[in-house]
């Protein structure tokens, strides 16, 4: 896919790289550094040269070469170092055009999984290799790949989820050496401070894993730089996120970091951060947490709601507007012909008055004109006349007027008169028998009524007497005490005022205790019927005329 306009220099590099042999290409991608810094940084031109490097796969062959083992490549770890930060220039800030998805879905991540592999290949070098200037050369590698990760990743935040759930950068951050640790401690606070939201998206035990191996850095490295850059990311992960916090402060894996941490060298350079981290990890910061996390929720379900409310009126809003527009037109109409009205009003009295005014010009025409017909000693005797005549039409017009206005006032009594007229008409039409007979019927309904009223009333006094009784009788049953704790006077208060219902009391239960105290012979043609067990001591007490007892006392 080659471009219009192509950079000359990218032209006749790309031509090298094509004849060239493999060994030496990446030698001769080196000089893509060069294009690039003598570009001026952030101009158009710039983004055209990273559009030809593209377009003529110059970048593809730096992951190649990146891809390859180090000891087949020329230079070694310096040409590596140094294709990393011409990838990660190249990468930032490119407009692939019509191959985004490829550069974006394929590219991109496979240049950042080969940064991770050429970090952990440079910090085994940097492990094995002997105190001196190669093991300062490597440190020095390995800060340069760290670097060009953290600018591709800084052009690219997207990326960062795949770095972090890598197992290359989980064994880069489980590294012992110091200097390494705390480069790759550094660039993860980096990262975090360009977007901390993909620490929360990647799964639970990796990021479990990150938190563990930072917590146990910060307790268990002797390194004060380790635990400086520990520290800070630790308070960097836990001020960013509520959860990691509440998990640092809740979960069994991390149960007593608060003692461990005040147990802590005071006097260290760090010793601020620390103090932030513990005052995070106290009681009372936490239920901070868990109030601003339910403010966060409650103006989560708000926002939702506002929205749905929003969107419901947004619904009705056609409906609404239709009204509106209705109501204007019909208001706008209403007043349209008031205003018709008036003028129609208007120009019917302007003609009313034209029509008058035309009116007396004629008739003073007209009296005129007579005048000049009539008699000169007859004017006198004619202006009379006239006068009379319109007295006549004033009186006739002012009586008609008069009466109109009085017959408008009495008509409701006009129509009452009338309809009183009518039904007395109506009412002298019925025979004098029939009126008698109904009179009678409603006579003898009206005393059957009252009557059987009467009745009811009575009958329903003597329900609610009985009723009352028998709950008075069913309160004392419930709050009497038993026969033998009864003293006194106390079981007077249950005879019956009835004389039959005590007798009759009396005599069923003297049947009752002589069927008991029968002999069993004489019980064997009767039915079965439940035996009742009453104790003797309580069968032998006699109270007024309701015998309980059984045997007399002696």
């Amino acid at each position: 896919m080659k471009a219009m306009g192509t950079d000359p220099r990218i032209l006749s590099l790309a031509a090298e790289v094509a004849i060239s042999p493999e060994q030496n290409v990446p030698v001769i991608l080196l000089k893509l550094k060069e294009i690039i810094n003598n570009t001026p940084f952030g101009s158009s031109e710039l983004k055209k040269v990273k559009q030809d490097i593209y377009c003529y796969d110059l970048i593809r062959y730096c992951l190649l070469v990146l891809s390859q083992d180090c000891s087949r490549i020329q230079g070694g770890w310096t040409t590596i170092s140094q294709l990393t930060q011409i990838l990660s220039h190249c990468c930032v800030g490119l407009e692939p055009g019509e191959d985004a998805e490829e550069f974006y879905n394929e590219l991109l991540p496979s240049a950042a999984e080969n940064f991770l592999v050429l970090g952990r290949q440079l910090q085994t070098c940097f492990i094995n290799a002997a105190e001196g200037e190669e093991k300062d050369a490597l440190l020095h590698f390995f800060e340069i790949v760290t670097d060009s990760l953290f600018w591709l990743l800084g052009g690219h935040v997207q990326l960062i989820q795949n770095v972090l759930r890598s197992d290359h950068f989980l064994h880069l951050l489980q590294t012992d050496n110091v200097q390494v640790g705390s480069t790759v401690m550094t660039m993860l606070q980096n990262i975090l401070q360009i977007s901390s939201g993909d620490l929360l998206r990647i799964e639970g035990k990796t990021l479990h894993s990150i938190l563990d191996e930072v917590v146990f850095k910060l307790l268990s490295t002797p390194s004060p730089v380790i635990r400086s850059t520990a520290t800070r990311l630790l308070l960097l992960m836990a001020e960013s996120h509520q959860e990691i916090l509440i998990l640092l402060r809740l979960s069994a894996c991390y149960k007593g970091l608060r003692s461990l941490l005040n147990k802590q060298e005071p006097g260290t350079e760090f010793s601020q951060e620390l103090r932030q981290l513990i005052g995070l990890l106290s009681p009372k910061v936490y239920q901070e947490v868990e109030e601003q996390k339910l403010h966060q929720a409650a103006c989560l379900i708000q926002a939702y709601w506002k929205g749905f409310q929003t969107r419901k009126r947004l619904k009705k809003l056609p409906s609404a507007v239709i009204t509106l527009q209705r109501s204007f037109r019909s208001k706008r109409t209403k007043m349209l012909l008031k205003l018709s009205r008036q003028k129609e009003e208007e120009d019917h009295r302007l003609q009313l008055q034209l029509q008058r005014q035309r009116a007396m010009r004629l008739s003073r025409e007209l009296r005129l004109s007579m005048l000049e017909i009539v008699h000169p000693g007859q004017v006198e005797k004619h202006n009379r006349e006239i006068e009379e005549k319109s007295a006549l039409i004033i009186q006739k017009h002012w009586r008609g007027y008069r009466e109109r206005k009085n017959f408008c006032q009495q008509r409701p009594s006009l129509v009452e008169y009338k309809a009183a007229v009518t039904l007395q008409r109506a009412g002298s039409e019925v025979s004098g028998v029939i009126n008698r007979e109904l009179h009678s019927q409603a006579q003898e309904r009206l005393q059957h009524y009252f009557m059987g009223r009467a009745l009811e009333e009575r009958a329903q006094q003597h329900r609610e007497a009985l009723t009352a009784r028998i709950n008075t009788n069913i309160e004392q049953l419930m709050k009497a005490p038993s026969l033998k704790e009864a003293e006194g006077k106390e079981p007077e208060l249950f005879l019956s005022r009835s004389r039959p219902v005590a007798a009759k009391a009396k005599q069923a239960h003297l049947n009752t205790l002589k069927h008991i105290q029968a002999p069993w012979w004489k019980k064997l043609g009767e039915e079965a019927r439940d035996e009742i067990d009453i104790p003797k001591d309580e069968l032998s007490i006699e109270l007024g005329t309701l015998f309980i007892g059984g045997t007399k006392p002696p």
